[in-house]
């Protein structure tokens, strides 16, 4: 992955974030075709979160040279982004977080309980956000 514009980085997020919602509202509510889809969503977001987690991560060990970066700020956002930016990035893992932990509970042992993966697409893609445009201080 090549250094992502803020924009393109925080639209993936939010439309994935979108996506997911509906999904998984669907196969909370119906069985079949819709559910199989579900599952393939949740897991294509599970491995972009995964791959934006390594990449973030592999990024700030090279930023750490110059400028240093804890876990907080590099997945958290904690003092690196500015506050809408930290706020809405935030607001779309702790939603991504409510909706799957409602979803696994309401169908447990189902496929609509691989939602509980999708965090991770959250975590990877504000990651992602501050190993490129976070602002860390100077070591």
């Amino acid at each position: 992955m090549d250094e992502l514009s803020e924009k393109l980085i925080i639209d993936i997020n939010r439309w994935g974030t979108v996506i997911f919602f509906v999904c998984v509202l669907g196969s909370v509510f119906s069985e079949g075709l819709l559910r199989t889809a579900s599952l393939v969503f949740n897991l294509l977001l599970f491995a972009v979160g995964c791959v934006a987690f390594m990449t973030a991560f592999v990024r700030a060990v090279k930023r750490s040279r110059k400028v240093v970066i804890s876990v907080g700020g590099l997945y958290f956002l904690s003092g690196c982004a500015p506050k809408n930016i930290r706020r809405l990035m935030m607001g779309l893992l702790v939603f991504q977080v409510v909706i799957s932990l409602t979803a696994a509970t309401l169908r447990p042992y189902t496929v609509v309980a691989s939602s509980v993966l999708v965090p991770v697409f959250g975590l990877g893609m504000s990651g992602l956000w501050a190993a490129n445009h976070g602002k860390f201080d100077p070591r």
